[in-house]
């Protein structure tokens, strides 16, 4: 009894062209995904200023001055 068997292949086409064939299937798939999902913003009519955008991503974080308030216990 062999441990590996060989597999069926899925159609009579040499290798090389079914690797292709698929390829070409899964990067229309990851085209179709993208565009679909990723392509374009939700509403086009709301744009943001880019000034606005450039100020509020470039500007540094915000520093927190108060301290927090430690309960103290009595001793």
């Amino acid at each position: 009894m062999s441990v590996l068997r060989k597999l069926p292949r899925l159609t009579r086409l040499p290798l090389g062209v079914e690797i292709t064939i698929l390829l070409v299937i899964k990067i229309a798939l990851i085209t179709v995904l993208a565009k679909t999902f990723f392509a374009h913003p939700e509403a086009k009519h709301m744009r943001m200023p880019t000034a606005s955008v450039e100020q509020r991503m470039l500007a540094p974080a915000p520093t927190n001055t108060a301290t927090p308030q430690v309960p103290t216990s009595p001793e």
